[in-house]
């Protein structure tokens, strides 16, 4: 397959770690990009060019996880110094200290609202705090573990953790109650955050693949062995038609959720690739390794578009002379390897065109287990062409409130 518009390029790599890079995030403003590192710092790269970046020194140890606000006014790190701090992304750097863990911190992550922060610990335990009173409010305590990773719902009413104990846990904010535990894993969990709708919840382990699961019905919808080595972060695109993984195997992989296949292998780091994220308008996503590189992409992927492509498969098929029999093509891209954000020489993998999702082709969350049943027309299946509306629509809103 030939390098075209759409595929991911590199933009640009920062250097000024000096050890391996464990956290990446974007500011919301697309100014400012935070990374952590196991070198103790976190440094804020400014994407304007000839704008310095920020070193912060505070920490004790190493620093395993680093997030943006929502406002982009304040930065929340973890570390291996049992801590949490609280920065003001500027050139003075000051910081605010969270004390309440007896472990190691492995993750932190911010509500929608900004108002908390959900930490997880090798303490085997996830803490929520009050950002503006800066305070400790409980604890969640089931894991029999190290917990690796906790997040908020897009919602704030529910958490998701990912912990050594190979579960990935529900829980509900309000009851502090675990609602139900995923054990499909074969390894250690490394991470796990939620769909933009909410809905559903995508997990990666040491046992090399990623799951996608419903957590309305509880159900498995999509594995994925697409990595050949530990799979150390994700991100979900804002569109929530793709999932972006990086893994020990060094490579960068594009999931379509939709069609629950591999889009794009990326190469860009030398040695394993150990985080990624995607911007919060999807428009780039940075990724971070042991080799001490920072690196930008252009994801060159439009949600708007393929609610397009949607409408018109639908209007299409609806057209069809009564009686006939009518398909939504769904055409399956290759699976394209990337080296440097330029297509390798050694071209697709045959292996990557047979990772596909379980249970149907049709997009995989809504209405998955209904039957297909023909419309009375002749046009598209009922089913389907509910599934495809929800599809658009869920598209629609999520392109509203990101232009609000």
């Amino acid at each position: 397959m030939s390098c075209a518009l759409d595929d991911p390029t590199l933009e640009r790599h920062f250097k000024g770690h000096r050890d391996t890079i464990t956290s990446v995030d974007f500011n919301c403003n697309m100014k400012q990009i935070a990374t952590g590192s196991m070198d103790s710092c976190i440094m804020i790269w400014n994407l304007k060019p000839q704008m310095r970046a920020y070193r912060f020194v505070g920490h004790k140890d190493a620093v395993t996880s680093v997030q943006f606000s929502p406002s982009g006014h304040l930065v929340a790190s973890a570390s291996r110094d049992k801590t949490v701090r609280l920065w003001v992304p500027s050139v003075k750097g000051e910081s605010t200290v969270f004390r309440a863990h007896t472990g190691t911190v492995r993750s932190v992550n911010f509500s929608s609202d900004g108002q908390s922060l959900v930490t997880a610990s090798d303490d085997k335990t996830i803490k929520v705090w009050t950002v503006h009173r800066q305070k400790f409010l409980f604890s969640l305590s089931q894991h029999i573990n190290w917990v690796r990773c906790a997040k908020f719902s897009p919602d704030g009413r529910l958490i998701v953790s990912a912990s050594d104990d190979r579960t990935v846990k529900i829980w509900d904010k309000n009851s502090r109650e675990c609602i139900y535990s995923f054990c499909e894993h074969g390894g250690y969990v490394n991470y796990a955050d939620f769909h933009p709708s909410g809905t559903c919840i995508a997990a990666g382990s040491t046992d090399n693949t990623v799951k996608v699961w419903d957590i309305r019905t509880n159900k498995l919808l999509q594995h994925y062995q697409v990595h050949s080595a530990v799979v150390n972060s994700l991100s979900f695109h804002p569109s929530g038609n793709y999932l972006i993984t990086a893994s020990n195997d060094s490579t960068l992989k594009i999931l379509d959720l939709v069609e629950g296949r591999l889009l794009y292998t990326l190469h860009g780091h030398q040695g394993p690739a150990t985080c990624v994220a995607f911007s919060r308008t999807g428009d780039y996503f940075a990724s971070g390794g042991s080799d001490e590189q920072v690196m930008v992409w252009r994801t060159n992927f439009d949600s708007a578009d393929y609610g397009e492509v949607l409408r018109s498969q639908q209007k299409a098929t609806s057209m069809e002379p009564r009686g006939s029999t009518s398909h939504v093509p769904t055409q399956v891209p290759e699976s394209t390897e990337l080296s440097h954000g330029r297509c390798s020489d050694r071209g697709p993998s045959t292996s990557q065109h047979s990772h596909t999702s379980q249970g149907s082709t049709a997009p995989s969350f809504s209405y998955q287990e209904q039957p297909q049943r023909a419309a009375p027309d002749g046009g598209v299946p009922a089913a389907l062409a509910s599934t495809l509306e929800h599809i658009v629509g869920q598209l629609d809103i999520l392109t509203q409130v990101s232009t609000q």
